[in-house]
Formats: structure tokens, C-alpha cells, sequence
């Protein structure tokens, strides 16, 4: 899809492991429009292991050493390359106003206790990482949530219930042919509270 002349035109992505999902939204309208909705890899899909850099095996820390700078190395160059050339993209339809990036957690995985979570807490922190930079290496802002906090945070952004914003973002998604699941829907959401 195109965009209008005069849009409001925002990204969202909803980071997941070694990848995001990714939705440009249109909100010139009372009601926003998809304009495109893909997944993203940020992990190189022929190293298996650069979707969990941090993990030697189930639970299990990989060593510091030099596979997992490696492995991190590679997310980092091959996550950057990919999300820039995916905003590359858009930002030939339109001017973007911004990025949205909804995120599982927030915390610095080195306050984590538990090293099976503190794992999970870092290649998390380095996947958002990648985004984040990439977008903002493209000149756009970025607005970061945690998924637990969108829907409230999007009510009080929006002025509008949670029902409403779910009603909304289930119909805006019927057409997307490349399925519309949860992290389709938190990325518009993302989106969205940019171009309100």
C-alpha cells in the first residue's frame, strides 16, 4: 500500500528473539491503516545459535570468549542491516515520524539473580539494541514500551479504552495477508501512539 500525501506515517516493531515484527502505519485517519506488515530477521538465519547467542544449551550461559562475541558481532551487523534496509524502505513511501519498539522487559540483566533469565535479559537487551540503533542511525526517534504496559500506556496516549484499541487493532489487521498475531498488533499499537 501507499501512503497519503499528507500522513502520519510511524513504524513499530515488537522485538522477539533473533527477531521482530514490523508494521508501518498510516494514521491520517480517524482509524489507522496498515500499510505493510513483514518479520524481520535480526539473528542471521544460517547460524542457528545467533538466535540465542547467549545460550550454550538449554539454561546454560555460553562462556565469555570468542564464539559468543562472534555470535553477537554477527546479530549485531546482520539485525542492523536488515532493519535498515526495512526502513530504508518505508522511508521511500513516506516521511517517518518516528519508531515504536515494544519490548518484554526493561531491565538490566545484570541486577538478574537467576542466570537461566539474566540470559534471556541480555540477548533481549541486544536485539532491542539492534533495532533501536538502527533506527535512530536512519534519524528516527524512538519510543520504547514494555508489552505488560502497552495497552494502558496506549489508553492514556490515544484517549480511548482498551476495548476500543483492541476492537481497532483486530480490524485494521484483517487484510494483512501475512497473518496478524499478537506482535503484529503490539507493533501497530507501537506505531500508532506515535501518529495519534
Amino acid at each position: 500500500m501507499k501512503a497519503r500525501a499528507k500522513e502520519a506515517v510511524a513504524v513499530g516493531f515488537t522485538i522477539k528473539s533473533g527477531w521482530a515484527a514490523a508494521v508501518l502505519l498510516d494514521g491520517s485517519d480517524a482509524v489507522p491503516r496498515v500499510l505493510d506488515s513483514r518479520h524481520v530477521a535480526i539473528s542471521d538465519p544460517d547460524v542457528a545459535d545467533s538466535t540465542q547467542p547467549y545460550h550454550a544449551g538449554f539454561g546454560t550461559a555460553r562462556d565469555a570468549g570468542d564464539e559468543l562475541k562472534r555470535l553477537v558481532s554477527l546479530v549485531k551487523i546482520y539485525g542492523r542491516k536488515s532493519v535498515t534496509a526495512v526502513l530504508r524502505e518505508y522511508q521511500k513511501q513516506a516521511t517517518l515520524r518516528g519508531a515504536g519498539v515494544i519490548v518484554g522487559s526493561l531491565i538490566d540483566p545484570e541486577t538478574i539473580g537467576s542466570d537461566h533469565i539474566r540470559i534471556h535479559a541480555r540477548e533481549g537487551q541486544l536485539f532491542r539494541t539492534v533495532v533501536i540503533e538502527a533506527a535512530e542511525t536512519q534519524g528516527l526517534t524512538c519510543s520504547v514500551c514494555r508489552e505488560r504496559d502497552l495497552y494502558a500506556d496506549a489508553a492514556k496516549a490515544l484517549k480511548k479504552s482498551e476495548a476500543a484499541i483492541r476492537k481497532t487493532l483486530s480490524e485494521i489487521g484483517r487484510h494483512v495477508e501475512s497473518g496478524w498475531r499478537a506482535e503484529q498488533k503490539a507493533a501497530a499499537l507501537g506505531a500508532w501512539m506515535i501518529v495519534k
